[in-house]
């Protein structure tokens, strides 16, 4: 036989608590009697095995008024109909000061009615359990989560300092020539990423990348992007390769790498070659914005060039510009998260306030950066790489 619920009957009176709990039973409930509330052993608290309880108010030696306190500081979870001889207002009132769920006057004339009524508190016991339940799995889900969170936390630090331990000094001095970069990542992995190093005695080789997305995956197709360039770079020096100093064969490179990494990754980029001894460089962009902006006594411009993105399409198509440089100049690469800390809310706009600040600007690279707002930036909207290369000759 089913049993629909647990139900404790406390009555001082033997038989008159025996009569109800057979009229319970009749119902389909289980049922136990207390006679000394006194000795009773049963909890009434959330992990209570009981479903209802069914308490007589009259109850020698009992009063409730004092006892409110006490069932309060019991935390009583367990539902409770209260049962009287006589339907006076004021044993109403003291039943419902209680917290009982319902009040029945004896004798019990509606069996039907207390059944419904026993069966409300049943399923209002049962809504508890499953409340606590899922408090109590929500608990296990947070405190576990907390705890993936934390050592996410500690990989992605480790990582970082991985990634920072890849780029390259700053600033690299060659000659005249000055190399210096900064990286402020959204979260604690970017993926803006930039290089630079010297091919032979002649090349600097670099280039500013603007992986997709944010994170751990994009952070780690920057690592695939500085391997590429780092044994290009051997390839050179051990082969006679000379793919590194094509900006065009290395998007080449790169855009096949990234295709076959299959992550549903893309990357814009700009790739450049400096002669050294020519003072020239040979450059292309990748669906890079913002473009490089080259800063001279001549004032401030952007070198254009067009390309797609790498990563994307396998038949991606590149051009490749030749420039020859002022005696003196700053070229600076930075990526696209640069536009989210500029105040003008349009592209246009910020390409326009992007370029007067180089026009406005010392040719310093910590004016720009100073300028662009980069050493203010605490938490940055989107990653943000910067790249600058400056030559300290004279002008002719």
């Amino acid at each position: 036989m089913t049993v629909n619920g647990n139900v404790l009957v406390i009555d001082d009176d033997a038989s008159r608590a025996q009569e109800l709990a057979q009229l319970v039973r009749e119902g389909g409930y289980s049922a136990n009697v207390v006679t000394d509330v006194n000795s009773s052993h049963y909890s009434l608290s959330t992990d209570s095995e009981l479903d209802v309880i069914l308490c007589e108010l009259n109850l020698k030696d009992v009063f409730w008024n004092d006892a409110r306190q006490t069932l309060r500081e019991m935390d009583v979870q367990v539902p409770a109909i209260m049962f009287s001889d006589e339907a006076e207002s004021e044993r109403m009132m003291t039943a419902l000061r209680l917290g009982a769920s319902d009040f029945f006057v004896r004798p019990v004339e509606d069996p039907q009615a207390l059944h419904e009524s026993i069966a409300r508190c049943v399923r209002q016991r049962q809504m508890r359990r499953e409340l606590q339940d899922s408090r109590q799995r929500l608990e296990a889900a947070n405190l576990e989560l907390r705890g993936t969170v934390k050592v996410l936390e500690q990989d992605q630090q480790a990582g970082r300092q991985v990634q920072l331990a890849m780029l390259p000094e700053s600033p690299m001095v060659s000659g005249d020539f000055v190399f210096s970069h900064t990286v402020i990542p959204s979260l604690y992995l970017s993926g803006d990423f930039t290089d630079y190093f010297t091919v032979g005695d002649r090349y600097v080789t670099f280039f500013m990348a603007d992986v997709s997305g944010h994170g751990s995956s994009s952070a780690f197709a920057t690592v695939l992007l500085k391997n590429l360039f780092a044994r290009k770079r051997s390839d050179f020096l051990r082969k006679n390769d000379d793919t590194i100093l094509s900006p065009v064969g290395m998007l080449k490179r790169a855009n096949h790498d990234l295709l076959d990494l299959d992550v549903g990754k893309f990357a814009t980029m700009v790739v450049g070659v400096l002669d050294l001894v020519n003072n020239s460089l040979r450059y292309s962009v990748a669906g890079h914005l913002p473009q490089p902006v080259l800063m001279s006594s001549e004032g401030a411009r952007y070198l254009r060039g067009e390309g797609s993105a790498v990563g994307i399409m396998v038949d991606a198509h590149y051009e490749e510009h030749m420039l020859e440089l002022p005696a003196r100049f700053t070229l600076a690469l930075f990526s696209d998260g640069i536009l989210e800390i500029l105040p003008p809310q349009s592209l246009i706009e910020k390409e326009k306030y992007f370029l007067n600040v180089f026009d406005e600007a010392a040719e310093s690279p910590e004016v720009l950066a100073h300028r662009l707002g980069l050493n203010t930036v605490e938490t940055a909207p989107d990653d943000i790489a910067a790249l600058f290369i400056s030559k300290r000759g004279e002008d002719v």
